[in-house]
């Protein structure tokens, strides 16, 4: 059995979502690519190899995010959403230990 799942439906467009999906698609590559070349670790060419695909990424997101603008869906609301979460639970069981103590 082989399972497909739907593609999400078009996302509403307002007045300055292209220039906020913009940032939103650049942001996320280059914010990886800030990562691994901040490494302390010599890549040598697989450092190499992910700053190519980080650009080769932001350019392809960044083209989505503006001519297919209702396509595009934000990534830092995708996962931004669980680290909230996660953040807030961190916190809750901090709060509960110094209650606790």
């Amino acid at each position: 059995m082989i399972l497909q799942r739907t593609p999400q439906p078009d996302a509403r467009v307002w007045p300055g979502r292209r220039l906020l999906a913009f940032a939103d698609a650049v942001a996320w590559p280059v914010a990886w690519a800030n990562f691994v070349f901040g490494l302390p670790a010599h890549l040598g060419l697989a450092g190499q190899c992910v700053l190519a695909y980080c650009g080769f990424a932001a350019i392809q997101r960044a083209h989505q995010a503006v001519v297919q603008n209702p396509r595009y869906h934000f990534t830092t609301w995708r996962w931004g959403r669980w680290v909230v979460l996660v953040l807030a639970f961190g916190y809750a069981l901090k709060l509960a230990t110094l209650l606790t103590a």
